[in-house]
């Protein structure tokens, strides 16, 4: 039996489990290839952050960075760089970064899971069976939600598809573009080996559709309305044409972790591709989750603790993705009254997705945090906009100092702190909304 067994060569799924690995775990992960091929955008802070994951192959796949070209609200321009990744280059990447790890593979669709208090066997496509003491859920959005009791236990925004065409034109330059449109939006991008992209994310509920065998043509048709797309791929001659609908709901599951088995990735908690890059949402939810596995297995006395610390993270993020596109959502003022705008500039909640500073709403909490690859409890500063506390800065304790600040003098707490964290003890203080007195 293996140790753990991880369901997923994502992104999120090949961070687990290289970080497993590290901490001595005895690992397998269970992947089949995604069946369309697809680009996304990311960020130089992703790009970061795999390397730091020990993902080096697969930020080796990010193109030159470039420009994003964005028409929202009746207004265009450059907005941020981003660097282009072909998908299908990038998983074959995220897999030899396994290899390079020394975590086995097995190239294979799972068809059965069955768990208990036990463990888990699952059952392949191919008739072959494994089993494994703990397990993790990597699959991405096609995760089945009733696995491990979770049926019913999703919140679900406005029903979303995306659908996204793929064709052959001419090699040039890389770059990529969205907009809105009076139903939805749409984003696109050129590669410069020729292949094209482009997606139309609509609303399921209003939207309407033709029947599946008229999907490519009704795409073909709605790009060749766009101007901002017409003159995007302009001059590249167009053969090779795919076509792949999916689903692009933002799903929060409400159990994304129990004794031995924990959910990571979009199988967690899939957002809107309007409010970011799916490569980024996946490692967000992915980095901290082997220190929730390790606790689960050598601090069993801590279980309580460490899924409360993966529960409560996963929904943050989620929310605070969320309310990032809802803000998007609602820039665009063109279609008020169209259905897709209205079911979206609302949705999930009013909170801001930043909340102001304000020094005065600092209290100190006890929750769970991250220390020496376990799941502990200590001293937390809760602030509006980290609803989830900030233990240190630097390795600087904050809430001591904190207390310290609400009885002594400023000046007094300040001259106290060692020198090399107290500029940034004072940065952290100001971007709180501290104000110094007179007296101190």
């Amino acid at each position: 039996m293996n140790e753990i067994i991880i369901l997923g060569a994502g992104p999120a799924g090949v961070a687990v489990a290289i970080g497993l690995r590290r901490l001595g775990y005895a690992v397998g992960v269970v992947s089949a290839w995604r069946r369309f091929a697809a680009v996304e955008g990311i960020s130089e802070r992703v790009l970061e952050s795999l390397r730091q994951t020990g993902l080096t192959r697969a930020a080796a796949c990010a193109a030159a960075p470039s420009q994003r070209l964005a028409r929202w609200n009746g207004e265009q321009q450059a907005q941020n760089i981003e660097y282009l990744i072909d998908r299908p280059s990038f998983d074959r990447a995220l897999r030899e970064d396994l290899r390079a790890a020394d975590v086995p593979l097995i190239e294979g669709r799972v068809v059965t899971v069955e768990s208990s208090a036990a463990g888990h066997r699952l059952v392949l496509e191919d008739g072959a069976t494994l089993n494994a003491a703990f397990l993790v859920e990597a699959r991405g959005r096609q995760a089945p939600l009733a696995r491990q009791g979770a049926a019913d236990k999703a919140l679900r925004g406005p029903e979303t598809l995306g659908l996204l065409t793929r064709w052959r034109g001419q090699p040039g330059l890389m770059r990529s573009a969205a907009e809105s449109l009076p139903d939805g939006w749409a984003w696109m991008a050129r590669m410069g080996d020729g292949s094209c992209y482009w997606q139309l994310t609509v609303d399921v509920a209003s939207s309407a559709l033709p029947e599946k065998d008229g999907l490519l043509d009704y795409c073909r048709q709605r790009r060749a309305q766009s101007a901002l797309a017409q003159d995007f791929f302009a001059g590249a001659a167009e053969s090779d044409w795919q076509l792949h609908a999916r689903a692009s709901t933002a799903i929060l599951c409400q159990e994304v972790c129990g004794d031995n088995w924990l959910r990571v990735g979009d199988a967690a908690m899939a957002v809107d591709p309007l409010s970011g890059n799916g490569v980024f949402q996946s490692l967000s939810s992915a980095l901290q989750a082997p220190a929730v596995i390790n606790t689960l297995l050598r601090a069993p006395e801590r279980a309580a603790l460490a899924k409360r610390f993966h529960q409560r993270r996963v929904a943050t993020l989620f929310y605070r993705f969320a309310r990032i596109g809802r803000d998007f959502y609602a820039a665009e003022q063109q279609w008020p009254d169209q259905p897709f705008w209205q079911a979206r500039r609302h949705w999930p909640d009013q909170l801001p997705s930043h909340a102001p500073p304000d020094f005065a709403a600092l209290r100190i909490e006890r929750a769970p945090v991250l220390r020496d690859h376990l799941i502990a409890e200590a001293e937390v500063v809760i602030t509006p906009d980290q609803p989830l506390g900030v233990w240190h800065i630097d390795g600087l304790e904050l809430a001591p100092w904190l207390r310290r600040l609400r009885q002594e003098p400023a000046t007094r707490v300040l001259a106290d702190l060692p020198d090399g964290q107290r500029q940034s003890f004072q940065n952290w203080l100001l971007a709180q909304g501290f104000q110094r007195t007179e007296d101190g």
